[in-house]
């Protein structure tokens, strides 16, 4: 007999997992690595979990890798994207062969796990899904609010899709406060809403790499304090706001042991971040690494002094976390949910978004103390 979310958990249970990118594609972010963490510790209770997802590697490339791969008793079917234009321009992920395998195979699930929230994958799944009877929950990662990019294709998606979504899902989950009132906004009962923060697994962090191994590997002298942007260069991530700090941090107050380290995969603002770098006169003190490696991501939270994620608005962070597992402090903006965390925790700082003599101020008095 099939058994309803929300009941008490069965062994052996046959799990979907939807998420348009999945490991190794760790350049679209956080909800790659949440799915898999997710799905491994469900393998490791003794689950069968299965992953339908495209094989975009990143915003431009594919994987080189079979359509059907096991990833730690993770059972990962790579379906082919339709074109890695729409990838690059409107982050459409395009699956065709999966509306046929789904036809047969969704109803022999017991559970469905939606990420993200407007997503080809996520229209398919959740029709057959809701054909067959098998409940679904669906995890939004902080993709609700129509804002930004694609405001009116957004709220398209909603009206044909979207609403019925989440009105058809059995529960949704949110990450925070914020995203559950985000859920409520859309319509969806509160009562429906589960809040389950993100969270990192600690056994990653037990073996720390030798202290000096990012500075070599990247040419970067042993007594720069490194300042740490990690995560997609989107002109959502607030990075100007740090650039103008850091300009003003070396020209009105003379940081000259100081390097900032941009890391992370272009999304559509790399030539700009560039730009402005180049006009405020700090290119010989900044670096643009690209998208780092989960190893080199623990080398860069080893030798770096602090990490700053200026982002106005998200859910919840990961990196603020995987930094303070390292034992090293983070400064984001006090709009982002998990400041009240960092707060509480006291493991950083939190800065009006926008305020570059707050940002200035607290990043150079951190400096001048901290070692790496």
């Amino acid at each position: 007999m099939r058994q309803s979310v929300g009941e008490k958990e069965v062994a052996d249970m046959k799990i979907l997992q939807v998420v348009p990118y999945f490991l190794p594609a760790y350049a679209f972010g956080g909800p790659v690595k949440v799915a898999y963490q997710v799905s491994r510790e469900l393998v490791r209770r003794g689950h069968e979990v299965v992953v339908y997802t495209s094989d975009a590697k990143d915003f431009g490339s594919r994987l080189r890798i079979d359509s059907d791969n096991d990833v730690d008793g993770i059972r990962v079917r790579y379906f082919r994207n339709l074109a890695l234009t729409l990838v690059k321009k409107f982050k459409l992920f395009i699956t065709s062969q999966l509306v046929s395998h789904a036809k047969e195979e969704v109803k022999k699930f017991d559970v469905i796990h939606l990420h993200e929230y407007r997503t080809f994958q996520n229209i398919v799944v959740a029709h057959y899904a809701k054909k067959y009877g098998v409940p679904y929950v669906l995890q939004a990662h902080g993709s609700l609010p129509r804002i930004m990019d694609k405001q009116r294709l957004k709220w398209i998606y909603d009206v044909f899709f979207g609403y019925r979504l989440l009105r058809d899902a059995s529960k949704v989950i949110a990450l925070s406060r914020v995203e559950a009132e985000q859920y409520m906004a859309m319509g969806v009962p509160d009562e429906k809403i589960e809040i389950i923060p993100n969270g990192i697994d600690l056994s990653e962090y037990a073996n720390l790499p030798s202290r000096g191994c990012f500075k070599k590997k990247f040419n970067i002298d042993e007594d720069k304090k490194i300042i740490l942007y990690l995560g997609r260069i989107h002109k959502t991530k607030g990075i100007d706001f740090l650039i103008k700090t850091y300009a003003r941090l070396i020209k009105d107050l003379k940081f000259k042991d100081g390097l900032l380290v941009v890391a992370g995969p272009d999304d559509g603002y790399l030539g700009e971040a560039k730009s402005l770098v180049s006009a405020l006169g700090v290119s010989d003190r900044v670096s643009f690494t690209g998208l780092l490696a989960e190893h080199e991501k623990a080398s860069a939270f080893v030798d770096f002094s602090f990490v700053v994620s200026p982002e106005r608005l998200n859910v919840f962070l990961l990196v603020p976390l995987e930094a303070a597992a390292c034992g090293k402090p983070v400064i984001v903006s006090n709009t982002n949910y998990i400041s009240h965390m960092i707060r509480e925790g006291e493991f950083g700082f939190s800065v009006e978004y926008g305020d570059v003599n707050e940002l200035t101020e607290i990043t150079h008095k951190n400096a001048l103390t901290m070692t790496c």
